[in-house]
């Protein structure tokens, strides 16, 4: 350092962690909605409008983050679409996963999804789309909440860290079907143990159903899930068990791979 050059404070470093950390706070809140006002995004972060206001500002330049013209809200910017693709594109394990989501597409008409957990919420590495017309998947966002979808429950019903992130982000129910309290959330992860998948009717979504089987590293703790998705008219409770068999098997096919992410850590 040149004599004379100020050195940063250690508060001044502090403030600036924090600031790193409110702005990932930020872009979470946004994950969990369509879009949010400046108001609401202080008020759920705990801080001052002009503070969220500011963060926004960076955010919105940077292209993290969008501002809708209509209602002078904030949404998830494409920036963040461009990154969660490129992480795709280098995924070690949805190399693996795309034949066998391509065969499962093919097998039951219906949108296959391979899924990985990220914090509180499942990030969707990869998605085929069913050819069936309507595509009820393409309105779900690539990042849901853990107790919402069936690849969040098969993961954490396998994985203890990721329930208790679930846990301790709470359940915020999307329709009269969706998981409300922990009590609920624990007896479907205990059946889901006991099935080997889980499945979802419109729970996320209403009239959407999915069904999802975890892939479980040498340790035996789920990494990722595979599932398939579609209306719940086509993938009814009876018709459940029969999807479930497949998509299990899908799975099984990617756990016998030898490959990097399968040492249990470092999948991605």
């Amino acid at each position: 350092m040149r004599q004379g050059a100020a050195r940063p404070s250690t508060g001044d470093g502090r403030r600036g962690v924090q600031s790193v950390a409110t702005a990932l706070d930020l872009l979470d809140c946004l994950a969990a909605e369509r879009e949010l006002g400046v108001a609401e995004i202080g008020r759920r972060l705990g801080i001052a409008k002009s503070s969220a206001h500011r963060l926004l500002s960076t955010l919105v330049a940077k292209g993290y983050v969008q501002q809708v013209p209509e209602t002078r809200n904030y949404r998830l910017g494409l920036r963040l679409h461009e990154l969660g693709a490129l992480v795709a594109s280098r995924n070690q394990l949805r190399d693996h996963a795309l034949p066998l989501l391509e065969a499962l597409r093919t097998q039951t008409g219906e949108t296959a999804h391979l899924a990985v957990p990220e914090g509180a919420q499942m990030f969707y590495v990869e998605r085929l789309e069913s050819y069936q017309g309507l595509r009820f998947s393409s309105r779900v966002s690539r990042v849901r909440p853990i107790h919402l979808t069936s690849s969040g429950k098969a993961v954490a019903a396998f994985n203890q860290e990721v329930a208790e992130a679930a846990i301790a982000a709470g359940f915020v129910p999307r329709t009269p079907r969706s998981i409300k309290n922990e009590e609920q959330f624990l007896r479907v992860l205990a059946d889901t143990r006991g099935r080997g998948y889980a499945y979802s009717i419109g729970e996320d979504e209403p009239g959407l159903a999915s069904v999802a089987a975890p892939v479980l590293d040498r340790t035996g703790v789920a990494r990722a899930a595979i599932s398939v998705a579609g209306p719940a008219t086509r993938i009814s409770e009876s018709q459940i068990g029969q999807v479930a068999r497949r998509v299990k098997a899908a799975a099984i096919q990617l756990m016998s791979v030898e490959a990097a992410w399968w040492t249990g850590s470092g999948y991605r």
